[in-house]
This record gives C-alpha cells, sequence and structure tokens, in this order.
C-alpha cells in the first residue's frame, strides 16, 4: 500500500510517501507541481532500478534511515538501553495529522515501546519549511544521535557549500565537491559556534547568486550541530542535521530536534537568504515594540574597556549623542572587582568604586542625550576569582582541574539554582534602572557539551523575556559563536563578530546575509586603527560598511577629527533617514564582474527602491571598473538612480561616468542585462547608489 502527502507554496511542492507502512520519504521536492498531479505514480517513479552488487530492493531513504532496513548509509537514529544495549527499531505507520500548510506523521515500533514523529509546515509567505523529529519511550533510554527529518539533496548538483570561521572570521564560505561517502561536520563547543555554523546551500549547476536552482538548510539550535551529506553508492545524496551527538546525558523518555529550516528556491542563493531573511525577520523573532526604528547603537567596549570613569563615560555619551547615536549600552566592567577579564564574572552587583551612587547619574545623563541605555551581561560564566563562585564552586560546570577559557568556567546551567540566582541578580538591575536592552555574552566554549545546558540558557532567557518584556536582547558570543534561530526566537539583535575591521564586515556580512536580515545584523564603525587587525581604515569605508546593516558606533569619539566627525554625522543621518524601508528590505547578493568587488542590492517592499553598496574589497585585475549588474527589478519599469557619494570620488577618477556627475534613468531590463558603470576607486572604499522608480 502507497500512501502520499504534499505541502504546496506559491513557489515550491514537497511530497512525501510511504509504502507498506514503511517511515515516508521525501519523493519530490522542488519547484512547484500541478495539483493534480498523481502522488501514487510519482511514488512509483520514484522508485530507482536494481543491478549486480545490490540488495533485491533498494531500502528507502526516508526521513529517519533505519539500520534495520538495511540502509547502507547514515542512520537516522541511534538509541541504546539504560543497560547500553542497541536498540534497533523498525518503525510502522500509525497516523498522518493534516492541516493547513502542516503534516504530522507519526510511527510506532510496539516491541521497542517507541514512538517516531516528523512534524513539518510550509509558510506560504518566506517559502521556509520547518521540520522537527520527536522519539518518545515507554521506558527512559540513551540517545547517541536523532536527526530532523531527513532530505535528500538534488542529483544535479556538483558542490554544497557550508560556513566555516573563526573569531574575528566568521561566515567564511566552504565548497565542497560531492563525491562517494559523507561530508561531516560536528560543532562539538557547546555553543554555536565561530567554527562550524549550522547552515547548508545546495546549489544547483549552474546556480549563481541570482539564477538557478538552489536548495538551503540551517538548523536552529544554539548547542552545538551535527551535519551529514552523504552520497550513497546507489548515488542517491542524504542531508542530515541535529544536534551534536551524544549531547543527552541522562536516560530520557523522550527526545526531540530542534528546527530544521529548509527551502528550495528558483533564483539562486538570493532565493535562499530572502527565504530565510524574511522568515526570521517575520516569524521568529519576538520584538518588543515592532513599529520601533532600530536605534543608531552606541558601545562603549572599545573606547575605555575596564577603565570605567563617570565623568568620561558622560563625556563620550555626548559626543555619540551628536553623531546620532539612539542608545548607549555600557560594556563590560560596571560590576564587582571588574577591573580585568580575570575576575568578578557573576558577582552581578553595580561596582561602588566606580558607580559610587549607583547607574542612575549615567543613565540620567544618557537619557538627557536623548539616548536609550542598555547594559552587559554574561551570565552563564564564573570567574574562579569571584565570590559567588568561592560561595559555590559546586554551581560551575566541569572538573576543578579544567582549562579555564579567558580565566573563566561556565555556569551549569542545567540547575535550576543557578537560573534562580541569575534570574534574581538580573532581575534587580533591570528593576532598578531604567534599561531596556541586555549585551548577552558568552566568552568561552563549554568543557564538554551538553544539552542540558543550553536549555537551560534558553529557560533563563525566556523568564526574563516574560518579566521584561519590552527589554531587548543582543546576542553576543566572544563576537558571532552564537547565531542561529533558536537563540534568535528568544533575542533581537546578533553580533556578527568581535572584528570592527570594516574590510573584514564587508565579507562577512554578504555571506551572513544568506541568513539574515538587516533588523538583526549589528554593524559598527570602529576605531581609526581596528583593535583586532591594526589595520586603518578611513572614516569613509567604516562608516558605510556598518551602514550596510543594524548601524552604530564602538570607539571613541574623542579620537575623531572634525572632517571624521562631519562624515560619520552624515552617514548616520542617510541611515536615519532610509531605515525604515531599509529593515524590512530583502538583502541581494550581485553577482560582480569584478572579483575584487563584493556587492549588495537592498530591495525595499513592492520593489519601489533599492540602495546598492560596492564595496572595493581588493585592486582590480582590469584598469576600470566592469559593469555592476542589478537584480529583481521589473525589467519595463523605469528607475532613476544616482550615486549617494559622488564627492567620494579620488583625484585618480579623471573620467565622467553619467553617475560620477549626475543621476541615470534607466529600465529595469538594461540595469539587470547591462548594469552600471562605477567611478574608478581605490581598495578599501565603497559607493552606494540609490535608486527609485521614475
Amino acid at each position: 500500500m502507497i500512501r502520499c502527502w504534499r505541502l504546496d507554496d506559491t513557489r515550491q511542492t514537497l511530497v512525501l510517501g510511504s509504502r507498506n507502512d514503511h517511515l515516508a520519504e521525501v519523493i519530490y521536492w522542488g519547484p512547484r507541481l500541478p495539483d493534480t498531479e498523481d502522488l501514487n505514480a510519482l511514488y512509483q517513479a520514484h522508485l530507482i532500478d536494481i543491478t549486480g552488487g545490490m540488495l533485491d530492493l533498494n531500502p528507502e531513504l526516508s526521513i529517519c534511515p533505519e539500520a534495520t532496513r538495511t540502509f547502507p548509509g547514515q542512520p537516522g537514529l541511534n538509541l541504546r538501553s539504560k543497560d547500553g544495549t542497541p536498540i534497533l527499531p523498525k518503525f510502522c505507520f500509525e497516523k498522518a495529522e493534516e492541516v493547513a500548510d502542516a503534516l504530522t506523521l507519526t510511527f510506532t515500533d510496539a516491541p521497542n515501546g517507541l514512538t517516531f514523529t516528523g512534524r513539518f509546515s510550509i509558510d506560504a509567505h518566506t517559502h521556509v519549511i520547518e521540520a522537527q523529529s520527536a522519539v518518545t519511550s515507554e521506558a527512559p533510554v540513551h540517545l547517541h544521535w536523532l536527526s530532523a527529518p531527513v532530505f535528500p539533496a538534488p542529483q544535479f548538483s556538483d558542490e554544497m557549500i557550508d560556513f566555516a570561521g573563526r573569531w574575528c572570521g566568521e561566515f567564511q564560505m566552504n565548497r565542497t565537491p560531492w563525491s562517494a561517502g559523507i561530508r561531516y561536520r560536528e560543532n562539538r563547543t557547546g555553543r554555536t559556534g565561530h567554527e562550524h555554523f549550522p547552515g547548508l546551500i545546495v546549489p544547483c549547476r549552474g546556480a549563481t547568486n541570482a539564477t538557478g536552482h538552489a536548495y538551503a538548510f540551517h538548523y536552529g539550535w544554539s548547542g552545538g550541530h551535527r551535519m551529514i551529506a552523504e552520497e550513497l553508492p546507489d548515488g542517491r545524496r542524504q542531508i542530515q542535521f541535529g544536534h551534536a551527538s551524544s549531547v543527552e546525558m541522562a536516560p530520557q523518555t523522550h527526545f526531540e530536534t530542534a528546527k530544521l529550516f529548509a527551502m528550495f528556491s528558483d533564483d539562486g542563493l538570493n532565493g535562499c537568504g530572502v527565504a530565510f531573511q524574511r522568515h526570521l525577520r517575520d516569524r521568529i523573532v519576538h520584538w518588543p515594540d515592532a513599529k520601533r526604528p532600530r536605534p543608531v547603537h552606541y558601545n562603549c567596549w572599545e573606547a575605555v574597556y575596564f577603565r570605567h570613569n563617570l565623568p568620561e563615560l558622560k563625556d563620550i555619551a555626548t559626543r555619540a549623542a551628536a553623531l546620532g547615536a539612539e542608545r548607549f549600552v555600557l560594556d563590560d566592567g560596571w560590576f564587582g572587582n571588574r577591573d580585568d577579564d580575570t575576575r568578578a564574572l557573576s558577582d552581578w552587583e553595580v561596582d561602588p568604586r566606580k558607580y559610587p551612587d549607583g547607574l542612575t547619574p549615567l543613565i540620567e545623563h544618557v537619557q538627557s542625550e536623548g539616548m536609550r541605555f542598555g547594559i552587559w551581561f554574561e551570565p552563564e560564566m564564573i570567574n574562579p576569582d569571584s565570590n559567588i563562585h568561592r560561595l559555590h564552586p559546586d554551581w560551575a560546570l566541569g572538573g576543578e582541574d579544567q582549562i579555564l577559557g579567558r580565566q573563566q568556567k561556565a555556569l551549569n546551567m542545567a540547575l535550576p539554582e543557578v537560573r534562580d540566582f541569575l534570574f534574581d541578580r538580573i532581575s534587580a538591575i533591570l528593576r532598578d534602572h531604567d534599561i531596556d536592552y541586555i549585551k548577552w555574552d558568552h566568552n568561552r566554549v563549554l568543557p564538554a557539551p551538553d544539552a542540558a545546558q543550553t536549555r537551560g540558557s534558553y529557560a533563563l532567557i525566556d523568564a526574563l523575556r516574560a518579566a521584561f518584556p519590552k527589554v531587548e536582547i543582543e546576542s553576543c558570543a566572544s563576537g558571532g559563536a552564537r547565531i542561529d534561530f533558536g537563540i534568535l526566537s528568544r533575542t533581537h539583535r546578533v553580533w556578527l563578530s568581535d572584528s570592527n575591521d570594516a574590510l573584514e564586515r564587508l565579507k562577512m556580512q554578504h555571506n551572513a546575509a544568506i541568513f539574515l536580515p538587516l533588523a538583526v545584523t549589528g554593524s559598527h564603525v570602529g576605531p581609526r586603527r581596528c583593535h583586532t587587525s591594526g589595520r586603518i581604515f578611513d572614516i569613509r569605508f567604516r562608516a558605510w560598511v556598518a551602514a550596510q546593516r543594524h548601524m552604530g558606533f564602538e570607539m571613541d569619539p574623542r579620537e575623531l577629527t572634525e572632517e571624521e566627525a562631519k562624515v560619520l554625522t552624515e552617514v548616520t543621518h542617510w541611515w536615519k533617514d532610509n531605515r525604515d524601508w531599509m529593515t524590512s528590505a530583502d538583502i541581494l547578493r550581485l553577482d560582480s564582474a569584478d572579483p575584487a568587488v563584493i556587492a549588495e542590492q537592498q530591495l525595499a517592499e513592492g520593489g519601489g527602491q533599492f540602495v546598492v553598496f560596492a564595496g572595493k574589497a581588493a585592486t582590480s585585475d582590469q584598469i576600470t571598473p566592469r559593469p555592476l549588474r542589478l537584480t529583481r527589478l521589473s525589467p519595463d519599469q523605469m528607475y532613476r538612480i544616482e550615486l549617494v557619494n559622488r564627492a567620494d570620488a579620488p583625484a585618480l577618477s579623471r573620467g565622467n561616468p553619467l553617475l560620477k556627475n549626475g543621476s541615470l534613468t534607466a529600465s529595469g531590463a538594461y540595469l539587470m542585462n547591462h548594469g552600471i558603470n562605477l567611478p574608478w576607486s581605490f581598495p578599501d572604499t565603497m559607493w552606494v547608489v540609490q535608486g527609485k522608480l521614475a
């Protein structure tokens, strides 16, 4: 007997099928099928041939491949009984529940007392599929591995793209050719990690940023993940995502994965990016006030570090406000006896040496300058040199002789008493002060990955959100080491990287936009000499790179020359004038003919206006700029475009391309097929082009 189900939006169709009561498998995923399609016929057509050296029947590549079906690849579930005996389930169909745009399939293994549930939903607006697996057992069992529902990878693909990185170098693209065997990546740091962002793009042959078919995945979990992209001996390919293996330390009767976000694009990587951006912004993030404009940020970290001095901070706040800042964030160093990073973490009480009258005088000054006030915490961490560690050494996660990171340990967030303590201390600060923003940091990896740690952190954030619903939270973890849809369902902004190097951020922002919209992606104008790279960049480049995302400053404004302050104020004013439509715009990666140019186009909802940021990341091989083609415009519409920062043209730009001296009105067809000619520029500069319907 064959059973089939389908989920559709206007772009794609997902078809699942099951025969002989076996676990379902994805038999079709791609462009939208007609409503009249015969799904049973598709199931039969989906079967592949058998030849020498093969079994007499091909095991299904199901949504949870089973070893007991002689499946030749990585299984989707690995369980053991409490005494360590392997459990080899064989699931049979129990029921299917179908509601609008959602499907839940339930399968049982009666002899082993197990139930498997696969849940799927599709979003008609964002084109994102959410998929999640769960296993329930009548008796407690040990879980080694559970994959979210398994998807097939396309045969017409030559490579896969995943993401690596390091501190101050996040979101680096890896391109790996498909071949027999597996691409196996596992993050065991206990947090999402710089090293292994939980995302995967599978482009079909010939796909670019703006054209072609591509499939994309993101696993929304903050505790470390495992990814398998496997090509079986028969040529079929599977994609598995789940928690890092063996992170459930105790036997339990119920386990479930985080949500796997998957989507099909018919217009290249941009289709993937737009889907994820919209889904995160409009479905995942829960804004305290969605109508409030994103405020220009100022963070004092790279201005003062631990050297907190009230008159100095007031002066800095006044200068930041004059530049256009609307929120002032007091970073590390305000609590305990925190004079460096070796002490006082977890002693969350205001330092009376630095703030003899508490934080209120600083907060009132910040507010008098027209800014809101935010503050830094690192709740999940503790220094051995702290009052709380001396009182409760048993609260620390891991052994006494563990290697420290930044002179700190992690608190055991699975302990209710730890969460209660943190809730009380943080609540006291928020209750007694007018604070509407937390920068929530996480500056070391865990001594061992543990899913209970992540669930405990989630529980604390959830409790604080419920108690203080108007407070926004930024997820920071040594910069970008905890960025995922799981943490962003509880927070509102991410700090993409600890690097304020504008060139590095230009590259990181370009790749991270496949998953992240402007609204959540913090980007700050750093010091003249970058503190993490030592490089020096012109204020124009630093300012325009920050203006690509949620703009802010993170430097000492006292270092600015009069000219630099003027430029920064002008760019900030431009950002404020455009942030309302940019916040809901789609970020589109442009296919630049010049590899030295990293360019994107932010297209307003409805398509009526756009801005192009064309960053020069290196010296070009050719002598003059190549045309830059735009994307997703209406071919028959006319657009008026102009160069926002034409005054930045250097003396070596001696010609007169039209945009250098005036505006251009041209059709969408011309702009997408020929492109725009920009003036010559030095490396480490940015051209900004704004366009509207004529």
